[in-house]
């Protein structure tokens, strides 16, 4: 008995146990007391329903429950739903304000996602999520940049405009003690348009053009 007790407690969970650990999570953290029919109102599922997971979940030592008595999450099931919840939020936030998917599809999508996601692997998400964020060469701007690259495709051009643009916010970004980059008017059109900067500039950006076989930068750039 005791070794069937533990065989069950050790199985890897289903993605709808760790489902309804997280839905509990989440309805403990709002209300003092969990009822069956809260759970059964957040997963949209009938009460019996319910009723025969909390057995299931009652059985791996994941919840504390009683016929007609309030559930509360055992210290692992606690723990379960936490991760839960902070793998779904991170991959809400990101296919939201990195791929900006719109909210309904991107909880469905991150609710599918969140069972094969690894802690580790999360963490480098939120990690990524805080340096494009957070590191001067990316940013809202650079996000702006993906959207018009996933509408209208690859444009040469347009990055190096682009290029162009960060090194001039860089520069007054770190507020560099050189003369820094002029922006110039924007071109008429069909008129050529320079972007003036220092000569160490010049050489610096016209090295690693040389060095990926581009346009040396600085040159003229014929606008559409």
């Amino acid at each position: 008995m005791v070794d069937s007790t533990k065989k069950k407690r050790t199985k890897a969970l289903t993605d709808t146990m760790e489902d309804y650990l997280e839905a509990i999570f989440d309805l403990a953290e709002q209300k003092k007391a969990v009822r069956v029919k809260d759970i059964a109102g957040k997963m949209d599922v009938r009460m019996p329903t319910v009723t025969s997971m909390l057995k299931t979940l009652s059985e791996r030592g994941l919840v504390n429950y009683e016929r007609y008595e309030y559930v509360e999450l055992t210290k692992r099931g606690i723990v379960i739903g936490r991760e839960m919840r902070r793998k779904h939020d991170a991959l809400r936030q990101f296919l939201t304000d990195i791929l900006k998917v719109d909210d309904e599809t991107a909880d469905v999508e991150a609710c599918k996602m969140e069972h094969a996601l690894g802690s580790e692997t999360l963490d480098r998400i939120r990690d990524f999520m805080s340096f494009i964020h957070t590191c001067p060469r990316t940013g809202e701007s650079w996000l702006e940049r993906f959207d018009e690259y996933r509408r209208n495709g690859m444009n040469m051009e347009a990055c190096r405009e682009q290029a162009e643009a960060f090194f001039y916010d860089l520069r007054q970004c770190f507020d560099v003690d050189e003369t820094p980059l002029k922006k110039d008017p924007p071109a008429e059109h069909g008129a050529t348009r320079v972007a003036t900067r220092t000569k160490k500039d010049t050489a610096a950006l016209t090295k690693n053009g040389a060095r990926r076989g581009g346009r040396a930068p600085g040159t003229a750039v014929k606008t559409p």
